[in-house]
């Protein structure tokens, strides 16, 4: 169904009139692209055209949308291998699934081939960043993010959209991401995997069955559209605590890896470069000492990743309002969730 033009290459700093995110300012390299059809138009058209006089105005205003947005998204890669000493250093924890990536990428570098990556699931406790890595992935790669809760979800229409004849029904993510964003080939995160839910006569899992297969995904029917969209290149990232809630169809179709906790020296790490990081990016981080004492880092190492930054944040207001330009392992919140034990979430 789709096509892609040539090769089209971008300036360091994005797309010709469009925003790419930092991934290229990350990968250091100029990103290239393909431009690639994900609908057809005169399929849109078809289906507008049989719809009645004054009935389904959402579903109408969605084929409008299509038909004004047109069908050709960017498909973007790195043109080599994209830097990735940022990533390891940021993320301790994901060094397995960082080199997996690199494979990867490394197999479609200074070439034609479309950037293809395996779905990859990411096992661990809660607070190890598995959510933040799979925004870095978007950033790496230049490319958009859709972000699906399954946890949330009360019926498998979030992700493939319900029918136009329920009231209120409206497409899914899956093909809002592809209709409205600018990348035919987005990040899309699917997290907490593990505890979807809903009504027994709905499976929220299996509209993935078939976007998890790259053939069949190419021609996925939203189920509020009923127009073929090409999710072909969508790159999948899930998340779990636990895999025995996952069906055994969803494993065999994605690389697990299982990510620990991180141990006190890598927590220490992480916690220096997101000092270092929240200095940066405020005027008022000028005020603040360039680095963390080693008291500060020893308390900082026993959190959370995902606690760090509130901790930080709160440390740096505490100094401030005692006049003070180094934080102070004082400056911490009391009752700050600690890391969790080395293993999963019964």
């Amino acid at each position: 169904m789709s096509a892609c033009t040539d090769l089209v290459p971008v300036s360091r700093d994005g797309w010709e009139g469009a925003d790419t995110g930092t991934g290229a300012r990350h990968a250091g390299r100029i990103p290239i692209a393909h431009m690639r059809h994900v609908y057809r138009l005169d399929e849109v058209e078809r289906r507008l055209g049989k719809l009645p006089s004054r009935e389904h105005e959402s579903l109408r205003a969605t084929y409008e949308r299509m038909l004004e947005k047109g069908p050709e998204r960017f498909q973007v890669k790195p043109s080599g291998l994209p830097a990735m000493a940022h990533l390891y250093d940021e993320l301790p924890n994901f060094h397995e699934v960082l080199d997996d990536l690199k494979r990867q990428l490394a197999l479609c570098a200074d070439s034609r081939d479309a950037l293809e990556l395996t779905p990859m699931l990411l096992l661990g406790p809660p607070g190890v960043g598995k959510t933040h890595f799979a925004r870095e992935v978007a950033q790496l790669l230049g490319t958009g993010m859709g972000f699906v809760s399954m946890s949330s979800m009360t019926a498998g229409w979030v992700l493939s959209g319900a029918s136009s004849q329920w009231k209120g029904a409206r497409p899914g993510k899956v093909f809002e991401t592809l209709v409205d964003g600018q990348y035919a080939n987005p990040v899309m995160v699917v997290d907490e995997i593990d505890k979807s839910g809903g009504e027994h006569a709905y499976d929220p899992l299996g509209s993935l069955y078939s976007l998890l297969e790259h053939d069949t995904a190419g021609e996925f029917i939203d189920e509020f559209a009923e127009v073929p969209i090409d999710a072909s290149q969508v790159i999948w990232v899930a998340t779990a605590n636990d895999a025995r809630g996952i069906p055994d169809p969803i494993l065999n179709r994605v690389n697990v890896f299982e990510i620990g906790v991180p141990d006190e020296a890598a927590s220490r790490q992480i916690a220096a470069k997101l000092y270092r990081g929240i200095r940066a990016e405020h005027d008022w981080g000028r005020r603040f000492e360039p680095e963390l004492s080693e008291a500060v880092l020893g308390a900082l190492g026993r959190l959370a990743p995902r606690e760090m930054r509130r901790a930080l944040m709160t440390a740096f207001g505490n100094a401030k309002l005692d006049g003070r330009g180094a934080l102070e392992e004082r400056d911490l919140p009391d009752g700050a969730p600690r890391r969790a034990p080395i293993g999963f979430v019964q």
